[in-house]
């Protein structure tokens, strides 16, 4: 229809443009004149689509070929990947029964690295996990790091009852508890604490971690480390657009820094 719509157009404009009113005259042979007009237009029409599709399946054996090949290489990928962590954990096996049996906070700490790095590599690689598993895991991250602090340094790890029987997006709150830790404030005197605190209510998911900090120091105490300000860092900008892609609409991150304390605060609609 809309090519007889055009052809008719087209000798209308012909017409008047040549002022022949013969090409649109009712007079003679119309119908001829429209079947010369039309049916060069239909093949016309016919050809420009048979290109489109042609080149459109070009384009789409092109996409199919690569993304077979990027699948095969994430396999290959995959696979090398686990020959890597099967030597580590061995090695890990080995470092354990070499420490001597009397250590047993080396030996823990080796043990709860272990885990760690077994969630990293095996569980967190779906979409979705428990959030018990992610209490754990941070809970043993937490250890670690009071075995390299002092009496000086005050962690609290709060968990209320109601925080549990729910999935989240693996590995997601980690980078805040990194982050309090490589920016915790170095006075003598004490009052060098990192608090974290997770409840759940009205179908949210509260999760706070707030540090004592200062105001231009961004390492570690072997001010070797890396912060979320610091290049080749997490980055708070990659946090919040990981938030953005993983819970569009669905959360609430409000962060407070100040001169003497950073605070972070995080709901997740669940």
């Amino acid at each position: 229809m809309m090519i007889l719509i055009s052809s008719v157009i087209k000798m209308q404009i012909v017409s008047q443009l040549t002022q022949d009113p013969s090409i649109f005259s009712t007079s003679g042979d119309l119908k001829g004149r429209i079947y010369d007009n039309v049916i060069p237009h239909f093949f016309l029409v016919i050809a420009g689509a048979s290109f489109k599709l042609m080149f459109d399946q070009i384009n789409l054996q092109k996409k199919m070929a690569g993304l077979a090949k990027d699948k095969a290489e994430a396999e290959l990928n995959f696979l090398k990947s686990q020959i890597n962590p099967h030597f580590l954990f061995n090695s890990l096996n080995s470092v354990y029964f070499l420490i001597d049996k009397n250590n047993s906070d080396a030996r823990q700490a080796l043990h709860k690295f272990s885990d760690m790095l077994r969630y990293q590599l095996y569980e967190a690689n779906g979409e979705k996990i428990p959030i018990e598993k992610e209490i754990d895991y941070l809970q043993d991250y937490v250890h670690l790091q009071q075995l390299r602090k002092d009496e000086n340094y005050k962690v609290e790890f709060n968990c209320s009852q109601g925080v549990k029987n729910f999935s989240i997006e693996p590995l997601l709150l980690i980078p805040f508890v990194e982050n309090a830790f490589k920016h915790i404030s170095h006075n003598a005197k004490g009052d060098n604490f990192v608090k974290l605190d997770m409840t759940r209510s009205n179908g949210y998911f509260e999760f706070v971690v707030e540090n004592s900090c200062e105001k231009g120091i961004y390492t570690t105490e072997q001010h070797g480390g890396i912060g979320m300000n610091n290049v080749g860092g997490i980055g708070m900008n990659n946090v919040k657009r990981r938030l953005e892609l993983l819970y569009p609409g669905t959360h609430q991150l409000n962060i407070i820094d100040e001169d003497d304390r950073f605070k972070i605060n995080l709901k997740l609609k669940i």
